[in-house]
């Protein structure tokens, strides 16, 4: 500081580094206040600051008489008397060490944005993101379905030795995860690798290239990834198809994702009913509780041949186990709320993962985080999709007795779990609507609109209400202005008996109905509107209050789990 012959700087209060500047309107810091502050008499000093909570209206700036700055190693000669004063006594050590302190601090703030953009620039670098022909917004204000896929792919770093050497890679694990609209509750369906179902048709798009892709029938899911050039979209388009749920994004992790998140949240806590000793994933544990991490992670995820009846249904049992732990792992140990652990975190999810483009970056992806955290883990639950054994004793067919009841509670967000009390009333409450007394089926009026996407439903739909139900004054309407996701049944008040007994032919939730406020004219129709939770006349739309019974399913929050 005194090189430039400006004074020492241990003789001016750190406080007048910073000078308010008119021309911005704010302050800024100056590191030479010498500068400034010699030729200033006291009346040109501004007034001390009010200690009130309310900010101070800035001071003008000096006069150019006043505010006149020497040139640098030419003082002027004093035109008054020489003063007197006592010259300043020297600052302490504690001074000096708050002068610098204050003089650092704005290379800190700038350096520190700096470093923000830099770890912001690093951590979206990582992210690998796949064009699947959506481009959903991050958050969405209804329920949101979220394809987690698990490939078995053998390549890139950390993939290394788990035989299979170039394998383009399978959908090896794949789960749906669907949460409620209000957040209440998320239901997570596993889809076994050997379920033999049907591929459709996909389309791929890299570098500005589209590519079709032909569909198959009577294959196994697995390979809705990988083979014949299939990306993310085509396993995507598949599960839509099988479950009837509406996806909204994907994320992709490989075998190195499981290694490097283990060890970011500080290894996960998993539960063993017997030891095991499995040559083929290198897992060998003891009966009890364990923390693993990296490489014994992976194995544990992978063994399949140590537990159960050594099937990939059991193998499902232990990676529900394992995710189910890390999720309640990252909510007690503060890996959300600690710098340290979450940049730790942050950079292996964004290294392991792969995206749509949607959530393609560090902010989307932290939104969706932020909004599916609101979700408590009492409230998620793991189900596998029901199935039964296929004739060739190696693969699984879908039980669709069991699935499609499940798949309808997901589809309008019944819970799995014991609902809240709120919840229980809201459904009380929608449940008294389809109570009271209901009409001849031959004094229905209805118009019926398709809003469903499915062609020919409106004119099915009449056909079975006029030829099945007896409902004669039933029309056909044509197509809404517009797809519904949801059924919907709109009457006036004096027309309640008439909603009571289509809804009860058709199976509607009394969230579907939908009462107006003024009576309608006699001969006046309700209208009905198919929604895509239509699957076709006669086949009732209302989800099931309890999911079927002897389905493989965890609890996020049950710690007792323990694989057997």
């Amino acid at each position: 500081m005194d090189a430039q012959g400006h004074g020492r700087a241990d003789d001016f209060d750190p406080a007048d580094q910073w000078v308010f500047d008119p021309n911005t309107g704010s302050y800024e810091l100056r590191l030479n206040p010498a500068e400034d502050s010699a030729d200033i008499t006291p009346e040109d000093r501004p007034a001390p600051r009010s200690r009130s909570r309310r900010r101070a209206e800035p001071e003008p700036p000096p006069t150019p008489s006043r505010g006149r700055r020497r040139a640098a190693g030419k003082p002027e000669k004093p035109t008054g008397p020489t003063s007197r004063r006592k010259p300043k006594p020297k600052k302490s050590k504690a001074k000096k060490a708050l002068y610098w302190t204050s003089g650092t601090l704005a290379f800190i703030l700038v350096g520190g944005s700096v470093a923000a953009y830099l770890v912001y620039q690093h951590l979206n670098n990582n992210i690998k993101k796949y064009d699947v022909g959506e481009n959903n917004a991050a958050v969405s204000d209804g329920p949101m379905n979220i394809l987690v896929i698990g490939t078995d792919k053998r390549d890139g770093k950390g993939n290394e030795g788990y035989g299979d050497a170039g394998s383009v890679g399978h959908a090896d694990t794949t789960l749906l995860f669907h949460v409620s609209a209000d957040r209440t509750n998320a239901t997570a369906l596993s889809i076994p690798r050997d379920m033999i179902t049907d591929i459709p048709q996909c389309t791929t798009r890299k570098d500005g290239t589209k590519e079709t892709i032909r569909g198959e029938e009577g294959v196994r899911f697995n390979t809705s990834l990988g083979q014949e050039g299939r990306d993310p979209s085509c396993t995507w388009d598949t599960v839509e198809k099988i479950t009837g749920l509406e996806i909204n994004h994907f994320l992709m992790a490989d075998f190195n994702a499981v290694k490097t998140l283990s060890s970011a949240v500080g290894g996960v806590e998993v539960c063993l009913g017997k030891d095991i000793d499995d040559p083929k994933s290198h897992l060998k544990l003891s009966k009890g509780r364990h923390t693993i991490e990296g490489e014994q992670a992976l194995a544990f995820v992978r063994t399949r041949h140590s537990v159960g009846f050594e099937s990939d249904l059991d193998r499902i049992k232990l990676q529900q186990q394992f995710l189910s732990s890390m999720m309640r792992k990252m909510k007690s140990s503060g890996t959300l709320t600690s710098p340290s652990k979450m940049w730790k975190l942050a950079n292996s999810a964004t290294k392991a993962l792969a995206v749509d483009t949607g959530i393609g970056t560090v902010n989307k992806l932290k939104d969706l985080a932020l909004n599916l955290s609101k979700v408590d883990l009492k409230n998620v639950t793991f189900v596998t999709v029901p199935v039964v054994d296929n004739t060739d004793g190696a693969t699984v067919k879908l039980d669709e007795a069991k699935a499609e009841p499940l798949f309808a509670m997901v589809r309008q967000d019944v819970s799995l779990t014991e609902v809240k009390k709120k919840e229980k009333a809201d459904k009380a409450k929608e449940a008294a609507k389809l109570k009271g007394p209901k009409a001849d089926p031959a004094n229905v009026r209805v118009k019926v609109l398709n809003g469903s996407g499915k062609m020919g439903a409106a004119q099915e739909t009449v056909d079975w209400m006029q030829n099945t139900e007896g409902m004669l004054r039933s029309s056909n309407g044509g197509n809404a202005s517009a797809d519904l996701k949801k059924t919907t049944l709109e009457y006036a008040p004096n027309q309640a008996d008439q909603a009571r007994r289509l809804a009860d032919s058709m199976g509607l939730p009394g969230s579907a109905l939908k009462e107006g406020t003024k009576d309608a004219a006699p001969m006046a129709e309700m209208t009905l509107t198919l929604g895509a939770d239509f699957k076709g006349a006669g086949t009732p739309i209302t989800a099931p209050a309890k999911a079927p019974k002897d389905i493989q399913r965890v609890e996020a929050d049950d710690k007792s789990v323990c694989a057997k």
